[in-house]
């Protein structure tokens, strides 16, 4: 607001105090609690407005009775910065409400939360469900490891480096600088987690560990098969990596086919030995703490208990997981309901083709 203005307004007011009951009017309209029209309402002070053009913002937005309230307040307080960004407005508040909002910077935030284990694909899901981001506008900030390549020179995207947490968006808030703040986050609890082994294979491992189990307890032990199968050179066989190599390919179904087994892409761990080239979804703090310390054991395979636990029946040979497939297939049997998809000798749910 310019200095002419500001006296001008000053002077007009000292007019009105001067004038019988005008002066009161003034003050106590100053004072009262004005309810918006609209009862909830949104208002978006673009960056570099004036005091006049936000005053007639909320005015036409019906959270004040008029401009001038809001232009008296900027002379009584003429350096204060007024933030950009958008307000709500729901609860009855006086005109020296308003503008303290805006002085402070009382912004309103979206909260999303993004579980545990959700991928880039989820994450889109969820962002362009909120009216946020588009999906597609998101996967391709994704895709660009430039912020975390310090650490990880090899990852081939942000998978696995968007820690998952709430978060707090605006309408403004662009893809890339939620990345940025996602793989801060990350930063963060890897330091807390005070890591030594190379970062990219051990959020790849975790990732696999935080798909593969939503138990707490077992994902020591989930870690420790893989770290055997590692070392004895097995292909690990991670369901969810067939999965995330379907979605990479753009052919998921919602459930695993033959040909997504057969298929040779490079995160199929049932074609390959060794981890996928990078993690598979977004592990949280357990799952990270199990790939960098997994349990002591020799088991080599799992598989999933019939009883709706979620929990897993770990064996250290063949024999023995064939026997706890048989096992989990009965139960099955027994729940069985209805449905056209089979069962291969591991318990997963197969398509036909």
């Amino acid at each position: 607001m310019s200095k002419r203005l500001r006296t001008a307004i000053l002077v007009m007011l000292g007019i009105l105090a001067g004038a019988a009951g005008i002066g009161a009017a003034v003050i106590v309209s100053l004072g009262t609690p004005y309810q918006p029209r609209r009862g909830e309402v949104f208002v978006d002070i673009p960056r570099g407005a004036g005091a006049r053009q936000i005053a007639v913002m909320l005015d036409q937005a019906g959270v004040l009775r008029a401009s001038w309230q809001f232009l008296l307040m900027r002379a009584l307080r003429p350096h204060s910065a007024l933030q950009a960004g958008e307000y709500r407005f729901a609860e009855p508040a006086t005109a020296w409400k308003v503008y303290e909002r805006l002085a402070r910077g009382d912004i309103f935030y979206y909260e999303v939360t993004i579980p545990e284990g959700s991928n880039l694909f989820d994450i889109g899901g969820i962002l362009e469900a909120e009216g946020l981001l588009t999906a597609a506008e998101f996967r391709e900030a994704a895709s660009k490891p430039d912020l975390i390549r310090d650490l990880a020179p090899n990852a081939p995207s942000l998978e696995g480096y968007l820690f998952p947490a709430t978060y707090r968006l605006t309408r403004h808030t662009t893809a890339a600088e939620l990345c940025r703040d996602m793989t801060g986050r990350f930063r963060r609890a890897w330091k807390e987690l005070k890591g030594t082994a190379p970062v990219h294979e051990t959020v790849t491992l975790a990732s696999l560990v935080e798909k593969e189990t939503a138990v707490a307890k077992e994902r020591p032990i989930v870690a420790s098969v893989y770290h055997n199968r590692l070392a004895s050179h097995m292909r690990l066989d991670c369901d969810p990596s067939t999965i995330y190599a379907a979605l990479l390919d753009g052919r998921y179904r919602g459930t695993i086919y033959r040909s997504d087994l057969e298929s040779r892409h490079l995160y199929n761990t049932y074609q390959h030995t060794g981890l996928p080239p990078g993690p598979i979804a977004n592990p949280g703090m357990e799952s990270l703490e199990a790939a960098l310390h997994p349990a002591g054991t020799n088991y080599l395979y799992f598989v999933a208990k019939s009883d709706g636990s979620g929990e897993h029946v770990f064996t250290t040979n063949v024999q023995a997981h064939n026997r706890a497939v048989s096992e989990y297939r009965r139960g099955q049997q027994k729940g069985k309901t209805s449905g056209t998809a089979a069962r291969d000798s591991r318990g997963r749910r197969m398509g036909t083709d």
